[in-house]
Parts: C-alpha cells; sequence; structure tokens
C-alpha cells in the first residue's frame, strides 16, 4: 500500500566530485539509514553501462563506465530534513536544478526517469496493485492501448499480466506491464 507521504517520490540529481559517484552512493545510503530517513530517501542509483575493452595485450575485458560522470540519481520525497541530509552528504556537490542560497531543487520529469531506468534494465516505480484472473482490464499504454481484456495470467515478480484482448474478430494475447493497465 502507498502511504500518503510516499506519493511525493519524485527523482532529483545530485552532482558530485567525479570519480566520487559510488562513495556518494554509499556514503548516502549509511546516511539514510543512520539518521532513520527511510520514508523520504528511497533509492540511490550511479547509472552505468557495461562495455569490452581491448588491453594493450589484446585481452577483452568488461568495463562499467558511468553514463552521467559526476551525477548520482535520488529518489526522494523533498522535506527539509530529506534535503539538509543528502546536501550534507560527503562528496555532494549540490543538486543539479537547485539555484543556490538553500532552494530546493527541480525533479526530473517522469519521462526522463523511465527512460533513463529503463535503459539500466531497473523498474522506474513499483505499483501497488493486484489483479485476479478472469478480472476485465483496460490497458494504458504500449501496442494495445486502449484495449480491454481478461487476464489470464499474472506474474508479480515482474509486474506483468498476459491479458486475452479481441482484434479483427479474434482473441490475441497482449503482454503488458502493471503501469500498463488500469482496472475497471
Amino acid at each position: 500500500m502507498v502511504t500518503e507521504l510516499q506519493s511525493g517520490k519524485q527523482w532529483y540529481v545530485l552532482h558530485t566530485y567525479s570519480g566520487y559517484e559510488n562513495k556518494v552512493k554509499q556514503n548516502l545510503e549509511m546516511r539514510i539509514t543512520s539518521m532513520g530517513m527511510e520514508e523520504f530517501i528511497f533509492r540511490v542509483v550511479v547509472p552505468e553501462e557495461e562495455h569490452v575493452e581491448t588491453t594493450k595485450t589484446g585481452k577483452k575485458k568488461t568495463v562499467n563506465t558511468k553514463i552521467f560522470p559526476g551525477y548520482v540519481l535520488v529518489e526522494m520525497i523533498m522535506s527539509d530534513e530529506a534535503w539538509f541530509v543528502v546536501r550534507n552528504t560527503p562528496g555532494v556537490t549540490g543538486f543539479l536544478g537547485s539555484h543556490g542560497q538553500g532552494s530546493k531543487p527541480t525533479p526530473l520529469l517522469d519521462e526522463e526517469v523511465h527512460n533513463i531506468l529503463r535503459d539500466l534494465g531497473m523498474k522506474t516505480k513499483k505499483r501497488d496493485i493486484s489483479f485476479e484472473t478472469g478480472e476485465v482490464v483496460k490497458i494504458t499504454g504500449g501496442a494495445f492501448n486502449g484495449l480491454e481484456g481478461k487476464v489470464e495470467e499474472i506474474d508479480d515478480e515482474h509486474e506483468r499480466l498476459k491479458v486475452s484482448v479481441e482484434m479483427f474478430g479474434r482473441e490475441t494475447m497482449a503482454d503488458v506491464e502493471y503501469d500498463q493497465v488500469d482496472k475497471y
């Protein structure tokens, strides 16, 4: 169940010293726990991608590189206390979109967050909703947007549904994510 408090969760970008992104993540996660901020600060992400490099000796090795060097993403509810904890974490030089003098930063747009996290293979948000086999739902996103159908299979672990929809006079299975479906 999403609490009223958690409904204000948004993603912000922290500016850090370049090369200290993982240390900032580690420091911030420790501060969240030690200062009891779990209800305000949820996820800390250093966007990285994996690629293969060839060394001078001809050997191939897998290397992680930062997608946004000098930046860390944090999902949080912007309150004075949470802002203070994050802003004063060692290695954090400020929030992107903050004008200084203690002003609160501008959060990332939902679409930006969705694209970044999708590219990293992460979910943008957990949806606190449950479905039952046989239930009629309306598809609100993806290729089957606007259609309604009956839930045939539920995969809670991956937050996916198989929904039977009618297209061109035949039953077709639509594989959709929880956030692409609404209950009737």
